[in-house]
Protein backbone atom coordinates (compact mmCIF):
# COMPACT_ATOMS: atom_id res chain seq x y z
CA UNK A 1 0.00 0.00 0.00
CA UNK A 2 1.30 3.46 -0.92
CA UNK A 3 0.52 6.77 -1.90
CA UNK A 4 2.49 9.44 -3.30
CA UNK A 5 2.04 13.24 -3.32
CA UNK A 6 3.42 15.60 -5.78
CA UNK A 7 2.76 19.17 -6.61
CA UNK A 8 4.18 21.17 -4.16
CA UNK A 9 5.66 24.14 -4.14
CA UNK A 10 6.34 27.77 -3.90
CA UNK A 11 4.05 30.54 -5.11
CA UNK A 12 2.61 34.23 -4.35
CA UNK A 13 -0.61 34.64 -2.78
CA UNK A 14 -3.38 34.41 -5.18
CA UNK A 15 -1.96 31.70 -6.73
CA UNK A 16 -3.10 28.57 -7.91
CA UNK A 17 -1.49 24.38 -7.28
CA UNK A 18 -2.89 21.16 -8.12
CA UNK A 19 -1.54 18.52 -5.85
CA UNK A 20 -1.75 14.63 -7.11
CA UNK A 21 -1.59 11.37 -4.87
CA UNK A 22 -1.60 8.32 -6.74
CA UNK A 23 -2.52 5.02 -4.97
CA UNK A 24 -0.68 1.75 -5.51
CA UNK A 25 -0.73 -1.39 -3.66
CA UNK A 26 -4.69 -1.80 -2.94
CA UNK A 27 -7.92 -1.18 -4.97
CA UNK A 28 -8.64 2.60 -3.87
CA UNK A 29 -11.83 2.52 -5.99
CA UNK A 30 -13.11 1.20 -2.30
CA UNK A 31 -11.49 3.71 -0.26
CA UNK A 32 -12.00 7.27 1.33
CA UNK A 33 -9.21 9.70 0.73
CA UNK A 34 -8.45 12.84 1.81
CA UNK A 35 -6.04 15.86 2.17
CA UNK A 36 -4.49 17.04 5.03
CA UNK A 37 -1.60 19.82 5.83
CA UNK A 38 0.28 19.92 8.78
CA UNK A 39 1.38 23.93 9.56
CA UNK A 40 4.38 23.89 11.78
CA UNK A 41 3.64 24.36 15.11
CA UNK A 42 0.45 22.99 14.89
CA UNK A 43 -1.74 19.93 14.72
CA UNK A 44 -2.76 18.13 11.48
CA UNK A 45 -6.07 18.80 9.67
CA UNK A 46 -8.50 17.84 7.42
CA UNK A 47 -8.48 20.12 4.57
CA UNK A 48 -10.73 18.20 1.93
CA UNK A 49 -12.16 14.31 1.87
CA UNK A 50 -13.82 12.61 -0.42
CA UNK A 51 -15.82 9.11 0.10
CA UNK A 52 -15.23 5.98 -1.70
CA UNK A 53 -18.41 6.36 -3.60
CA UNK A 54 -17.59 10.36 -4.65
CA UNK A 55 -20.53 10.41 -3.29
CA UNK A 56 -19.95 12.80 0.05
CA UNK A 57 -17.08 15.41 -0.19
CA UNK A 58 -16.16 17.22 2.84
CA UNK A 59 -14.43 21.15 2.86
CA UNK A 60 -12.54 22.76 6.17
CA UNK A 61 -14.40 25.98 6.44
CA UNK A 62 -10.74 27.74 5.27
CA UNK A 63 -10.78 26.41 2.04
CA UNK A 64 -14.35 26.26 0.88
CA UNK A 65 -14.95 27.91 -2.74
CA UNK A 66 -10.79 27.62 -2.80
CA UNK A 67 -9.91 24.43 -2.48
CA UNK A 68 -11.50 21.52 -5.23
CA UNK A 69 -10.92 17.53 -4.05
CA UNK A 70 -11.72 15.24 -7.03
CA UNK A 71 -10.41 11.64 -8.30
CA UNK A 72 -9.51 9.77 -11.08
CA UNK A 73 -10.45 5.64 -10.79
CA UNK A 74 -9.33 4.73 -13.85
CA UNK A 75 -5.60 6.55 -13.02
CA UNK A 76 -5.73 5.68 -9.13
CA UNK A 77 -5.41 9.25 -8.13
CA UNK A 78 -6.74 11.81 -6.08
CA UNK A 79 -6.39 15.65 -7.23
CA UNK A 80 -6.30 18.79 -4.20
CA UNK A 81 -6.68 21.69 -7.00
CA UNK A 82 -6.03 25.03 -4.89
CA UNK A 83 -6.74 28.60 -6.17
CA UNK A 84 -6.62 32.02 -4.35
CA UNK A 85 -3.78 30.84 -2.04
CA UNK A 86 -3.18 32.37 1.21
CA UNK A 87 -0.06 32.64 3.49
CA UNK A 88 -2.12 30.72 6.04
CA UNK A 89 -2.57 27.61 3.45
CA UNK A 90 1.68 27.03 4.19
CA UNK A 91 2.25 24.05 5.82
CA UNK A 92 2.91 20.26 4.48
CA UNK A 93 0.26 18.40 2.84
CA UNK A 94 -0.56 14.64 2.84
CA UNK A 95 -2.39 12.47 1.03
CA UNK A 96 -4.75 9.95 3.72
CA UNK A 97 -6.65 7.11 2.13
CA UNK A 98 -8.76 4.71 4.05
CA UNK A 99 -11.01 7.01 6.78
CA UNK A 100 -13.22 5.30 8.82
CA UNK A 101 -16.70 3.37 6.90
CA UNK A 102 -15.01 4.80 4.03
CA UNK A 103 -16.56 8.62 4.96
CA UNK A 104 -15.76 12.16 4.86
CA UNK A 105 -16.18 11.84 8.63
CA UNK A 106 -12.51 10.96 9.39
CA UNK A 107 -11.88 14.06 7.76
CA UNK A 108 -12.50 15.92 11.10
CA UNK A 109 -10.39 12.98 12.83
CA UNK A 110 -6.58 12.87 11.09
CA UNK A 111 -5.82 10.10 13.99
CA UNK A 112 -7.72 8.00 12.54
CA UNK A 113 -6.94 7.72 8.89
CA UNK A 114 -5.40 4.11 7.74
CA UNK A 115 -2.86 4.88 5.25
CA UNK A 116 -0.72 8.22 4.81
CA UNK A 117 1.56 9.73 2.04
CA UNK A 118 5.23 10.89 2.71
CA UNK A 119 3.90 14.84 2.20
CA UNK A 120 4.74 17.63 -0.06
CA UNK A 121 5.48 21.13 1.08
CA UNK A 122 3.21 24.13 -0.27
CA UNK A 123 4.52 27.55 0.68
CA UNK A 124 2.64 30.69 0.48
CA UNK A 125 4.28 33.97 0.11
CA UNK A 126 2.39 37.30 0.74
Amino acid sequence: VQLVESGGGSVQAGGSLRLSCHASGFNDDDYAFGWFRQAEGKEREGVACISAADSQVYYHDSVKGRFTISRDHAESTVYLQMTSLKPEDTAVYYCGADLPEQGVGGCRHPADVGTWGQGTQVSISS
